[in-house]
This record gives C-alpha cells, sequence and structure tokens, in this order.
C-alpha cells in the first residue's frame, strides 16, 4: 500500500497561486517529490513562463509526521520543516516571502519529504 496524497490548486493566476496538499501516510513516505511545477503554473501577464515561487503562507497541519519543505536544485536545499504532531500558520508577506537559496541546477520547482512516520 502507499500513501494516499492528493494536490488541489485552487488559483493559479499570473502573479499568485494557492494550493493545498494532503498526505495520509500508511508509513511509507515521500522523498523529495515535486509538489509545485513551476513550469505548470500560469504565465505572467505578459506572457512570460514561471520560474520561481515565493512562498508567503503556510497553514498546515501534520499528524504522525514532519514534512520538510525544500527548493529544487542539483542539490536541493531546506526551506523549512513543518513539525510533527503540530499545526500553524505561518504569514511570510510581511517581509516578501520564502525565497529560494537553492544553488546549481536552481528549478524553481518545491518538493515536500516527509520525516518520522
Amino acid at each position: 500500500m502507499a500513501d494516499a496524497v492528493t494536490s488541489q490548486t485552487f488559483i493559479d493566476g499570473p502573479k499568485h497561486a494557492v494550493m493545498k496538499f494532503t498526505n495520509v501516510s500508511d508509513g511509507s513516505g515521500e522523498s523529495a517529490v515535486t509538489k509545485v511545477d513551476v513550469s505548470a503554473l500560469a504565465t505572467s501577464a505578459d506572457g512570460d513562463a514561471c520560474t520561481s515561487v515565493v512562498i508567503e503562507r503556510i497553514w498546515w497541519q501534520c499528524i504522525g509526521m514532519k514534512v520538510q519543505i525544500l527548493w529544487d536544485a542539483d542539490t536541493d536545499a531546506f526551506c523549512i520543516e513543518l513539525g510533527l504532531n503540530q499545526s500553524g500558520d505561518h504569514d511570510y508577506s510581511s517581509f516578501g516571502g520564502l525565497t529560494s537559496n537553492a544553488g546549481t541546477g536552481k528549478t524553481g520547482d518545491v518538493k515536500f519529504t516527509t520525516v518520522g512516520h
């Protein structure tokens, strides 16, 4: 049996995307799975392709596992970890949001890894 996962996009506009991700784990977990593929997001008003994202807000709940959010690159860069058996509403918009600090091979994509289940 595998984890039951879903990804849902509520808004995908020229400047903002709102997405929801779920994982009901059987214990197998996910490892560096792409959750936000910038090449699949809407183009800008000028028709330019999306090449990166900024995380402005995370509303989350983790039960029975942690979730590490990673920036995709040749060596994925750590963004943030959402804690085991915790929930939160993190608003990063006051300082412009979380931006990728990934190095060589940076794609702009966002990945999730589940830990500790």
